[in-house]
């Protein structure tokens, strides 16, 4: 799939979208189907797979999502370049490395929209929201 409706997702929206018992889960789910069913292409990072099996529990669980997720969403590298300028901005401005680096792998690959649920994540010049609100905005809830 390659449009120019390329969605990415922050980790703690997958880990939402994978653990029943966190508050934000049924928005994810609502998330993921509604990015989904209306042909959305799903972005995330290369690194979110090893974290997302390092803090799972279910890991068998986690391992066959992780295969649905390598043959259907877009999954970007940083690239040197990218890591070096994140570094740099952590270093200069005090700011989350991990934040500067998802944010900064979205913008450079075109990415319309990063969705995070993390309220400070952040801001690199893209377009951010929350689940709920991007269902509100885009599914007319």
């Amino acid at each position: 799939m390659k449009s120019d409706k390329k969605i990415f997702l922050d980790i703690n929206i997958v880990i939402d979208f994978l653990e029943q018992s966190r508050p934000q889960h049924q928005k994810a789910v609502e998330l993921i189907e509604y990015l989904t069913v209306n042909n959305y292409d799903i972005c995330i990072s290369e690194d979110m797979l090893t974290t997302i099996y390092y803090v799972s529990k279910e890991k068998q669980t986690v391992l066959k999502f992780l295969k649905t997720v390598t043959q259907r969403w877009q999954i970007f590298h940083f690239g040197q370049e990218t890591i070096s300028k994140a570094i740099a901005m952590s270093l200069e401005k005090g700011l989350d490395l991990e934040d500067l680096l998802q944010c900064l792998c979205a913008r450079e690959n075109r990415c319309i929209v990063m969705i995070t649920h993390d309220k400070t994540f952040y801001d690199c010049g893209m377009a951010m929201t929350t689940a709920e609100e991007f269902l509100k905005k885009e599914g007319g809830e």
